[in-house]
């Protein structure tokens, strides 16, 4: 379980740090696919099976939005998966930029969304496991990855300057794209606490101190204002080596 722990903990710090120097919107998400694996295995060499499988289950439905979404995008933009051509979508396409950032914020774990009710309850009970505080501090430094790209993703896509690429909004007159995100978009709010009561009848207690509740807000708030001050620089030029060791994966592919 030592060997399936260390090996989950640095999938999901590996596929995060790929994540934050990736451009490709599909890579991105698949990456963060990986970096939610990482935390299943995780939870199963703590010995909580039924958590790993309840992270699937909410995990699922969010993710199927993620990619729905990123889907409606690249179809909206002229078939391109470069999110640096994008930009501004939020104008083209108000109804899929809220569900995507639903399903992102439901990724980073933010408070009452289906992610949370699972990932929480994970870290939570890691840390009342104690395997060491190099365990529990990469652990944290994965949560915070986790709202750094979905962050940037965000950002890059709807909020930052016109990419220069083409976008048509007639996507979201087409009801045959967008009716599953929004029906995904309600499972990804509700699923959560309904899947919680289904999985375990009885409540989980959990004794932590103060700062160790507080530890997965904490560094979700931090890596979100980090990220929001990060984004006026292009650190791509600035970080080209660990950019281009980052996008290749680490060199795991060769």
């Amino acid at each position: 379980s030592a060997l399936l722990l260390f090996i989950s903990i640095m999938t999901m710090f590996m596929s995060g740090v790929v994540a934050i120097f990736e451009y490709d919107l599909k890579k991105i998400i698949a990456l963060s696919t990986l970096s939610q694996l990482g935390m299943m295995m995780f939870s199963i060499s703590l010995g909580l099976y039924e958590l790993a499988f309840f992270h699937l289950l909410t995990h699922a439905l969010f993710k199927a939005l993620l990619f729905l979404c990123a889907g409606v995008l690249i179809h909206g933009a002229g078939n391109t998966q470069d999110i640096r051509s994008f930009g501004g979508l939020s104008l083209n396409f108000p109804l899929v930029t809220v569900c995507m950032n639903l399903a992102n914020l439901s990724l980073c774990g933010v408070p009452f969304l289906a992610g949370f009710y699972s990932k929480d309850l994970i870290v939570e009970l890691a840390c009342q496991y104690s395997w060491g505080i190099f365990i529990l501090l990469m652990m944290f430094i994965c949560l915070s990855l986790t709202v750094l790209y979905s962050v940037r993703l965000t950002y890059l896509s709807f909020v930052g300057p016109y990419g220069g690429g083409t976008s048509i909004s007639v996507c979201e007159s087409d009801y045959s794209l967008v009716g599953p995100v929004v029906i995904l978009s309600f499972t990804s709010l509700v699923s959560g606490p309904i899947l919680s009561w289904l999985n375990f009848p009885a409540p989980v207690l959990i004794f932590l101190p103060a700062f160790l509740k507080w530890g997965a807000l904490f560094f979700v708030g931090v890596s979100l204002l980090v990220m929001l001050s990060l984004q006026g620089l292009t650190y791509s030029y600035k970080w080209g080596a660990v950019s281009k060791f980052s996008g290749l994966m680490w060199f795991l592919p060769w």
